[in-house]
């Protein structure tokens, strides 16, 4: 009689236990769909990001290939101009610079100004700017700069040419030919260092400056004796007027250079 009341109070409550495992039963299996759902969702989110991704890198290697496409393009028309202005305008605005110093009247001094068709010329002789064989500016040089940076700073200018010239004599010294081993051409660089004093203490804008060397190649006379050599290692600065349009009347030179051996580079 007791067995029996078990059994019938262990069936009673099979139902029951069945009525809160079923729910939970169902849960599980629809929090299993839910998830599996969820999965695909991001997979394929993942795969239209990575597509995405892969077209906006595409676009933007794009992008910055014409970039430097237009800046090469720019960097190419910048140097045509330059050029262009170069061979066919600067020339001939210096081509009557040697009858100028010719009929300069008296001995050039260590710093001459000449108008010429467009602007001026600054000649400057490279012995006070420079020590021989060396590309150090010296004290009485940078303060030079100084004062001309201020006369090309006090008016509207254009275009400023530096240009390093030397005289025939080679490069000698072992000091300088380690310091310059291509000779004259790359000592006639130091003018790199006139045009970079102009544009840090001496403020001129360095968007103007143009800087070249010309080594023996461009003097003004024959290297044939010290006086004529002296000339010929000098740096020019042409300033271009604003307009193109020639300059005042010639001015006055400033101290007057007396003739030294030409000193052993």
């Amino acid at each position: 009689m007791t067995q029996h009341i078990t059994l019938q109070r262990s069936g009673a409550r099979a139902p029951k236990i069945w009525t809160i495992l079923a729910p939970l039963v169902a849960s599980a299996a629809f929090s299993a769909c839910v998830t599996q759902h969820q999965y695909d969702d991001a997979v394929e989110l993942a795969r239209y990001n990575q597509t995405s991704l892969h077209e906006k890198e595409k676009y933007a290697s794009e992008l910055q290939a014409e970039n430097e496409r237009l800046k090469r393009q720019l960097a190419q028309n910048d140097v045509n101009a330059l050029s262009a202005g170069y061979s066919g305008d600067l020339d001939t605005r210096l081509s009557e610079l040697q009858s100028k110093v010719d009929n300069l009247g008296h001995e050039p001094g260590d710093i001459e100004r000449f108008d010429v068709e467009g602007g001026y010329v600054l000649m400057v002789q490279d012995k006070i700017l420079f020590e021989s064989g060396s590309d150090a500016l010296t004290a009485e040089g940078r303060e030079a700069l100084i004062k001309i940076s201020g006369d090309i700073n006090a008016k509207p200018h254009g275009r400023i040419w530096v240009r390093g010239h030397t005289d025939s004599d080679p490069v000698a010294k072992p000091a300088t030919k380690e310091k310059f081993p291509h000779g004259n051409l790359e000592l006639s660089m130091r003018a790199v260092t006139v045009g970079a004093e102009l544009t840090t203490s001496g403020k001129v804008n360095a968007r103007d400056v143009v800087v070249a060397g010309f080594g023996q190649y461009d003097p003004l006379k024959d290297n044939s004796n010290a006086q004529n050599k002296r000339l010929n290692r000098r740096v020019e600065i042409f300033v271009a007027d604003q307009n193109g349009q020639k300059g005042a009347t010639a001015a006055p030179a400033s101290s007057k250079a007396a003739e030294k051996p030409t000193p052993k580079k």
